[in-house]
C-alpha cells in the first residue's frame, strides 16, 4: 500500500507541476498578445493624459487612455452622459427624446439624430475596448502567478512524497549500553 501511495504522490506532484507550467506559458501568451493587438492599434496618449505622446501597448496604458476617452466624450456632452441626452434634436438644436418636437432632416425626412448621443456609442466601444485588454492583461499575469504557485506546491510536494513514503532503507543501531551495576 505504502507503494500505491508514494506512486500516487509522485502523479498528483508532476500533474500540479505540468498545470504549473503550462498557467505560466498560458499567462506570457496571453500578455503579448494584448500587448501585440494594442501596439497594431497605433494609439498614442494625448497631451492632457497620464501618458502623453506615448504608445499605448499595455494593458495599464489601454486603461488610462479610456479614462481619457471618457473625459473627454463628458467634456463633449457638458457632462451629460449616453442615457441623460435625448435622442433627436429639436428646431432649435436642443435635446429632445420627443419625435413629435424634433427637427426632420429635409433629405431624409426623418427626426434630426443627437449626434452627440451617437459619439457616446462610439466612445463607449472604444473605451470598454480599452478596458478589456487591461482587464486581458490583468487576467493573464494572474494565471502567471498562480502557475508560479502551482510549480512550488507541486514541487513540495514531490519533495514531501519522495522525503516522506519512499522505503527507506534500514539503518544499524548502535547498541544499547551495558547496564552498569550500581554499588551502594
Amino acid at each position: 500500500m505504502n507503494k500505491l501511495y508514494t506512486y500516487a504522490g509522485i502523479a498528483a506532484s508532476v500533474v500540479l507541476i505540468a498545470f504549473g507550467i503550462g498557467a505560466i506559458a498560458m499567462g506570457f501568451s496571453g500578455r503579448d498578445r494584448v500587448h501585440t493587438d494594442l501596439a497594431r492599434e497605433q494609439i498614442v496618449g494625448t497631451p492632457d493624459s497620464t501618458i502623453p505622446g506615448q504608445k499605448v501597448d499595455t494593458g495599464k496604458e489601454a486603461e488610462a487612455f479610456a479614462a481619457v476617452i471618457r473625459k473627454h466624450t463628458l467634456e463633449s456632452t457638458d457632462g451629460q452622459t449616453y442615457s441623460q441626452m435625448g435622442r433627436f434634436l429639436d428646431k432649435n438644436g436642443k435635446a429632445t427624446s420627443d419625435e413629435k418636437l424634433a427637427a426632420i432632416d429635409p433629405k431624409s425626412g426623418k427626426p434630426v439624430e443627437n449626434g452627440l448621443r451617437n459619439m457616446w456609442v462610439t466612445s463607449t466601444a472604444l473605451s470598454t475596448s480599452l478596458n478589456t485588454a487591461y482587464f486581458a492583461e490583468s487576467v493573464a499575469t494572474f494565471a502567471m502567478v498562480m502557475g508560479f504557485a502551482l510549480l512550488l506546491v507541486g514541487g513540495g510536494f514531490l519533495v514531501l512524497t519522495i522525503r516522506l513514503l519512499s522505503p527507506r532503507t534500514a539503518t544499524k543501531k548502535a547498541p544499547a549500553p551495558a547496564a552498569v551495576p550500581v554499588t551502594s
